[in-house]
């Protein structure tokens, strides 16, 4: 089947006590059994509920998994996924990512006994040269967040696979519609649902799909004994923005591609990040493992006061953290995604006082770059 349908179909039967179309709602906590240890394959729900069910068996198809495991967060889903790991196990993790990231691993789950080395990415010689005789895991976003560079999935898969080591890969900013990272050599696949797969800015949530059995059980047995699971609506609202996750995409995709050239051109845009640009640095590798280039970008306006400008001038765009919704947002990383960073580390990064984020809507594009227009007009 093709993508749009196994989006609309995949694991979403009608429902076979009345034919409903749409998968119902679970909304319960426990299930009668028969009798002792008969049952319909629920027990309780934080073990399995069937909206969830539905949710993990449609994304384990889209994303050519194995098994998929539905969380209360993207962080949720990480922390899960890390949880794999024991005490003096060491990862090798992208530089730049979205501040959450290092976040959960610095600040967390380093008192647990982890080791965390970050390198650009980008570079497959560096992930290779920080791999040590611990090393367990290689955690990859791509592209990273707020500078969309891009990691050579394949490679990396190259260099983790014969040395055993597990390869995770944040697909948050594409979607399994513009990348699907296990098809690459990946391991495990994380999401936040909360952005494109939900697309409507009204829940939160997190996936992990899985490439292998054995990460399938342990993960499956984690989500049980840990407990952070998508409840039954929350898991409804992913499933319902999924059915128009491919239509949205490509729309997505259509503005931001309009966007960027705008900005490209613009006096007062010091510099612009958007792979699907020729002139971004990793243009040819996006265009090779990626179907798309999705609809993020970021921007340098010069300052934090342009920054603060821009933002508070436009009107289409709102300010806010997150993205991935159907309609435009506008972020200031620095002081919003980013935080947990030091200063000085955000400046070596790249991410600056000037730089802003765009998470383009499907609004109708001439709207957004009048107001994008009118918002530079600030500056």
């Amino acid at each position: 089947m093709g993508f749009a349908t196994d989006a609309i179909h995949a694991g979403q039967e009608p429902d076979p006590s009345t034919g409903a179309v749409v998968v119902p709602i679970f909304q319960t906590s426990t299930y009668v059994q028969q009798e002792l240890g008969k049952h319909k394959g629920y027990e309780y729900s934080r073990t399995g509920n069937p909206t969830r069910a539905a949710l993990e068996r449609n994304m384990a198809v889209l994303e050519g998994g194995v098994s998929a495991l539905a969380f209360a967060s993207g962080m949720a889903a990480t922390n899960a996924v890390m949880t794999l790991l024991k005490s003096g196990d060491h990862v090798v993790a992208s530089e730049g990512a979205y501040g959450g990231t290092p976040r959960l691993f610095d600040a967390v789950l380093k008192n647990f006994g982890l080791e965390f080395t970050y390198v650009d990415s980008t570079s497959p010689s560096r992930i290779e040269g920080a791999i040590r005789q611990n090393t367990r895991m290689v955690f990859i976003e791509t592209p990273t967040n707020p500078l969309m560079k891009i990691t050579d999935l394949a490679a990396a898969s190259a260099i983790t696979r014969p040395r055993g080591l597990l390869l995770v890969v944040d697909n948050t900013f594409l979607s399994p519609y513009f990348q699907k990272p296990l098809q690459l050599g990946a391991d495990i696949v994380v999401h936040s649902t909360t952005k494109y797969l939900n697309g409507h800015s009204d829940g939160v949530g997190g996936v992990a799909v899985v490439a292998h059995e054995e990460q399938a059980t342990r993960l499956k047995f984690i989500q049980n004994a840990a407990g952070a699971i998508l409840g039954p609506f929350d898991s409804w609202l992913v499933l319902r923005g999924i059915k128009t996750l491919a239509i949205r995409m490509r729309q997505h995709e259509a503005n931001a591609m309009k966007v960027a050239e705008y900005l490209s051109r613009h006096p007062k845009v010091k510099t612009l990040y958007y792979p699907g640009l020729a002139d971004h640095p990793q243009h040819a590798l996006a265009k090779k493992q990626m179907t798309g280039f999705g609809g993020m970008m970021s921007f340098e306006t010069g300052s934090l006061e342009n920054a603060r400008k821009i933002s508070n001038r436009v009107r289409v765009f709102s300010l806010g953290e997150s993205l991935g919704g159907v309609e435009s947002l506008i972020c200031h990383p620095a002081t919003m995604t980013h935080t947990y960073f030091p200063e000085a580390e955000r400046q070596r990064l790249g991410i600056t006082p000037g730089l802003v984020r765009l998470s383009v809507g499907i609004e109708d594009v001439e709207d957004i770059l009048a107001d994008l227009d009118q918002g530079l007009e600030a500056i």
